[in-house]
């Protein structure tokens, strides 16, 4: 089962796709990443961006603790149906899901800059398609000036390859998953 962890939606269930094509971050995971936003102060009013957002959990999260707006994006139907889902059940408001891929997505320059990005892209996700991903995010007016980058990999994967832009500052380890934090660098 996974759950809203925190903030306004705290403990309500989401659906998650069938099937084993969608790993949903853990709950152990999701608390861990979300106290370090939460200490960072980066998501009140903030618009966040899910890339490969499975059910929304993490987005969801990000809403729940004081985001503004937020956008979902996976590639496969039942991902995006299941994110769907969870909207309308929490009854969110300033929420976008798109069924596209992200490279795709992003190539089309979304409205507007992201204060964060979540992404938790399939551990099998070739490195040079990934980072055609961060790429594309690097584009002029996908982010805004200080955009906060959170990135969940298998940890035997290693650093990803990050655009000059950014300043990977942080990557924290939970057994087979490491995430990174990648602040837009201000030099």
């Amino acid at each position: 089962m996974t759950r809203i962890v925190a903030g306004h939606f705290r403990g309500r269930r989401l659906v998650t796709p069938a099937g084993t094509a969608t790993r949903p971050t853990s709950e152990r995971v999701r608390e861990a990443v979300f106290a370090r936003l939460d200490h960072l102060g980066v998501l009140a009013g903030a618009r966040v961006l899910e890339l490969y957002c499975g059910s929304g959990s993490l987005g969801l999260e990000a809403l729940s603790r004081g985001a503004a707006s937020l956008v979902l994006v996976d590639v496969a139907k039942a991902a995006t149906t299941a994110a769907t889902r969870n909207v309308q059940t929490l009854g969110s408001e300033n929420v976008q899901v798109v069924t596209a891929d992200a490279a795709r997505f992003l190539a089309r320059r979304p409205t507007g800059a992201f204060d964060v990005v979540l992404l938790d892209p399939p551990y099998d996700l070739p490195e040079a398609r990934l980072a055609e991903v961060l790429d594309a995010l690097d584009a002029p007016g996908v982010l805004a000036p200080q955009a906060l980058v959170v990135l969940e990999r298998a940890t035997r994967s290693g650093q990803p390859r990050w655009p000059l832009a950014w300043a990977p500052a942080e990557a924290k380890r939970y057994g087979e998953t490491t995430v990174w934090f990648a602040p837009r660098s201000t030099t």
